[in-house]
């Protein structure tokens, strides 16, 4: 096993490939050890060379609710009264940290995906 520090596409590539050969490898085993570095380095590649646009968190809260078929209404209670929800929907309020970790415990929204404003 030989580990380096992935550099190019091809050398991601390559990584991936090996990923896929040992993937059902057990833990604290020699391959098992190199599926877990392989990973690190094919992770640390992909946010350097493929990073992605922080997202609003609004767009955030409505993707969850999409995937869970939620309405705005269903967030009354969470974030506050159906004005607030409005409010907070159309960008006309920021979010608060209470209406944070409410969306986190009541509808499992990251933390992180939704504190960049912050």
């Amino acid at each position: 096993m030989t580990i380096y520090i992935l550099k190019t596409d091809v050398e991601y590539e390559n990584a991936l490939a090996r990923i896929e050969q040992i993937m059902d490898a057990e833990p604290n085993t020699p391959e098992g050890d190199e599926l877990e570095l392989l990973s690190l380095l094919v992770e640390k590649y992909e946010k350097e060379t493929y990073p992605l646009p922080e997202a609003d968190p609004i767009d955030v809260i409505q993707y969850y609710m999409e995937q869970r078929g939620l309405k705005a209404k269903d967030l009354v209670g969470i974030i506050g009264d159906k004005a607030i929800v409005s409010k907070i929907m159309n960008r006309e309020r920021k979010l608060n940290l209470k209406m944070v970790r409410n969306l986190h415990q009541k509808v499992n929204i990251p933390y992180s995906l939704l504190m960049n404003e912050y």
